[in-house]
């Protein structure tokens, strides 16, 4: 007779092959194994799939990946960070209101206060968001807003800029989110906040370590293009000031005039290094023109 045949699987074996299970470690969402990638790819699908999320989700399974892995991060619900999660310029953003929540939900801290400084409409009129740690029971404190500050940052004098028409809001939004930024950069993560994308020129890293504005990707956002044109950032933009300053060490007739368009050069850099490529110009040009004297 087969002994397969006659195998058979009695209760006792059910129940201890359920407790077996039962004690099976949990399985979280991540990247780390096979197991919690799966269950990250089945979460996201059915997020995916939804109507409710916003449309740069619906139907974008890597998207929705990445807001449970960012959700999974900050401990907070998947739902709030794609309804919190915006993409501005490509790159994206916090919520500044959701920042806020994060912070004053952690635990580690009381809520969010603000302290308000100057003349309200002037120039010193400024606002500091401050918050308590609750171990310690010391204060903390963000670093000061103020008028001055938004209007030589170019946040105030933009034509959609709302430091104009919402000054109160928009001075304790940036106040809170710089303060998260420096005291608990662990819940933003390093992402700016939407209203701080809006504000700002995003600067990255050339393969030589310094920093440039890439013009042409900014020239594809319309609501730039009268900003970009304007001589002021024409003047101002990293990659622009090279080639001014490779103009002027050019047009040096002679060697005298040469050291005088480096001297202005230093100036204009003052603490900052001057790019290597305007520093090699002027030696091959210091050479030669000092061999052409001889």
């Amino acid at each position: 007779m087969n002994a397969t045949a006659d195998k058979t699987t009695s209760l006792s074996d059910l129940r201890k092959d359920l407790t077996t299970r039962e004690n099976l470690p949990a399985v979280a969402m991540g990247f780390t194994n096979s197991h919690g990638f799966e269950l990250l790819q089945r979460a996201g699908k059915a997020l995916a799939s939804s109507s409710l999320v916003p449309a740069i989700y619906q139907n974008n399974l890597p998207n929705c990946i990445i807001a449970l892995e960012m959700a999974q991060r900050i401990g907070a619900s998947p739902l709030m960070v794609m309804q919190n999660l915006y993409i501005v310029y490509n790159r994206p953003a916090w919520s500044a209101k959701f920042l806020i929540a994060c912070f004053n939900q952690c635990g580690r801290f009381s809520a969010v206060r603000y302290i308000w400084s100057g003349t309200k409409g002037k120039d010193d009129w400024g606002c500091q968001a401050w918050s308590t740690e609750r171990e310690t029971k010391e204060k903390i404190f963000g670093p000061v807003i103020t008028l001055q500050l938004a209007k030589d940052e170019g946040w105030f004098a933009r034509k959609d800029s709302k430091w104009k028409t919402m000054p109160e809001k928009m001075f304790m939004y940036r106040a809170a989110a710089w303060m998260i930024d420096t005291h608990a950069p662990e819940l933003s993560m390093g992402i700016r906040t939407d209203d701080e994308m809006h504000d700002t020129f995003e600067a990255e890293r050339d393969v030589e370590g310094r920093y440039k504005v890439n013009l042409e990707d900014l020239q594809k956002v319309d609501e730039l293009k009268p900003i970009l044109q304007s001589e002021t950032i024409k003047k101002t933009t990293p990659d622009a000031a090279v080639e001014d300053a490779k103009r002027q060490l050019n047009e040096a007739g002679d060697l005298d005039t040469l050291n005088d368009a480096w001297e202005n050069i230093g100036k204009f850099y003052e603490n900052r290094e001057i790019p290597i490529e305007i520093e090699a110009l002027y030696t091959v040009l210091k050479e030669a023109k000092t061999e052409a004297a001889k």
